[in-house]
């Protein structure tokens, strides 16, 4: 075991007891604003949140097929409200916001390389459209907003990851002095199963008998299932002061072996075709950069990095439970956290699938 894997490893065992919020405080009774709640991973969070007795759960989004399709999946529940709605219109999200506890912001374009050739719709999206969500909760009076951003954002070379990374400026430089409103950022990697990610895709190519595209043979990704992602969120809403950016110690693995994983479970003898990496693509992703070392925190099975702006921090506020019960990150043990860093041999990638009902 590497000395980046022990450290992962000993934050997974770490225990802490201190009291904090649960999430029926969270969630019963509240108002819950989902932002991009058609999608993937925004159903998976309403799925969370109608556990602990909202009040109403808010379901955003400007596709109305997918609200369709939510109603079949979610069926007539009295607390859902469905709202057809888009991030760029203000007058659109102030309507949506108006008496809301908690906002999930988890609406954007992400389709890495359609992005690179439509930069202008990617910043109306994702930059201009989460300043309206920013702009939006302040006025509202919202308690907490949390957005989710990306492993992409980090030391970012595509317009996809260059949108998030200024999408996270603004949910985390500013004056708390000022704004009350909690805002939280988290990031991660792929979400096993979520649309247009590489399982479905690759499952596609293989039942079709097609060749498997593969970039470059060394790629590695970090993987998240849809209920660590929903726990990962609702623990930065849990434990943040504001501003800060919740990393979760995620695993990795090689691409090579997720498809030879889903060539195996169909029996099936497709060619993987090397096609070398497309515009923006990395060989490996981060989701904890050099520089930002020196600002994180480990607490639990977590990274928090604090905002880059030391000015925003509001001195009459006690200290986050974070720094009080966990430690900084030493960057001699740590330099950055990269997906190369943290890849699990194929039999653990074998059994995570196991346990996750995928193979």
């Amino acid at each position: 075991m590497n000395k980046f894997s022990f450290f992962c490893f000993l934050i997974f065992i770490t225990n802490c007891n201190q009291a904090a919020l649960t999430d029926h405080d969270l969630f019963e009774g509240k108002d819950i604003l989902v932002i991009g709640g058609t999608g993937y991973l925004g159903r998976a969070i309403v799925t969370e949140v109608l556990k602990f007795n909202p009040k109403t759960v808010r379901i955003f989004s400007r596709d109305e097929v997918k609200h369709f399709n939510c109603l079949n999946i979610f069926g007539d529940n009295p607390k859902i409200k469905y709202i057809i709605g888009d991030i760029r219109d203000l007058t659109s999200v102030l309507q949506a916001t108006k008496g809301v506890d908690i906002v999930f912001h988890v609406a954007a374009l992400k389709r890495m390389d359609a992005l690179e050739s439509n930069v202008e719709e990617a910043i109306k999206t994702n930059v201009i459209g989460s300043l309206n969500v920013f702009h939006a909760c302040i006025e509202n009076n919202v308690d907490r907003v949390l957005f989710m951003s990306t492993d992409k954002s980090c030391l970012p070379i595509n317009t996809y990851g260059a949108t998030k990374f200024l999408s996270e400026k603004i949910f985390t430089n500013y004056d708390k002095s000022l704004i009350k409103t909690k805002f939280v950022v988290t990031r991660m990697g792929n979400i096993l199963q979520s649309t247009g990610s590489v399982i479905p895709i690759f499952t596609n190519k293989i039942q079709s008998g097609q060749d498997i595209p593969l970039t470059d043979s060394r790629m590695t990704r970090f993987i998240v299932d849809k209920q660590e992602a929903a726990e990962l969120l609702f623990d930065a809403l849990r434990y943040c002061s504001g501003g800060e950016i919740f990393v979760k110690c995620l695993p990795a693995l090689k691409i090579i072996d997720l498809i030879e994983i889903l060539k195996e479970k169909y029996h099936a003898h497709n060619q993987v075709k090397l096609i070398g990496l497309r515009p923006g693509e990395k060989i490996h992703e981060v989701l904890i950069n050099e520089p930002e070392i020196e600002r994180t925190y480990q607490f639990k099975n977590y990274f928090i990095i604090r905002p880059s702006v030391t000015n925003i921090y509001n001195s009459e506020q006690d200290e986050p439970i974070y720094i009080e019960k966990g430690k900084q990150v030493d960057r001699k043990v740590m330099g950055e956290y990269s997906s190369g860093q943290a890849v699990i041999s194929k039999s653990s990638l074998e059994e995570l699938f196991k346990k996750l009902s995928l193979i």
